[in-house]
């Protein structure tokens, strides 16, 4: 007989332990996103910092493109100004695009493209953006992770008893999936 209440002891322990192992399983992951997205937050400020620099510099070269500045300049604005994960998202976005178009001035002026200052800020620049791509990368393979777990039995079992459920990947915006035509 007390073998018996051993073995249904040992068995409760098992299931107590596996519950424990799930949950914890979901916090881990959850802090995981959660980590990856400031990331993605803190070299989006990085890049923001680094603009009020360039734009000074480049302002210096090119003084008749002020369109072309006061673009940048309102995109980093809305960058820093914009609320929630996808308006961050959806303003990096039009900052990007700024700046590419920035840069595309930039070029018609050798004075500027030969200016240490500003190679280095486009230089800073384009190291940001590497950073930006890992920190999306590691907040999607988080999310599958997060994702792999909460389709997968038994975690599919322990997802719906926690409450939790699949995450939305970091999707690039449609302007970015076309292709880019470069002229010669």
């Amino acid at each position: 007989m007390a073998a018996w209440i051993w073995i249904v002891i040992g068995i409760i322990a098992f299931v107590v332990i596996i519950f424990f192992w799930y949950y914890n399983r979901f916090a881990v992951l959850v802090n995981r996103i959660e980590n990856s997205l400031s990331q993605i937050d803190v070299q989006l400020k990085r890049r923001a910092d680094l603009i009020p620099n360039l734009i000074e510099t480049v302002q210096g070269f090119v003084k008749h493109e002020k369109t072309a500045i006061k673009a940048v300049s309102d995109a980093r604005k809305a960058m820093i100004s914009a609320k929630g994960f996808e308006g961050k998202v959806r303003a990096d976005g039009i900052l990007e695009a700024a700046l590419g178009k920035l840069f595309a001035i930039a070029e018609a002026y050798p004075d500027l493209k030969a200016n240490t200052n500003f190679l280095e800020l486009q230089r800073e620049l384009s190291t940001t953006e590497d950073r930006v791509a890992y920190a999306r990368q590691s907040y999607n393979d988080s999310i599958l992770s997060y994702n792999t777990l909460c389709t997968t039995l038994p975690g599919k079992f322990f997802a719906s008893l926690y409450g939790r459920k699949s995450k939305e990947y970091l999707k690039i915006a449609e302007a970015e999936r076309k292709v880019v035509k470069v002229d010669f």
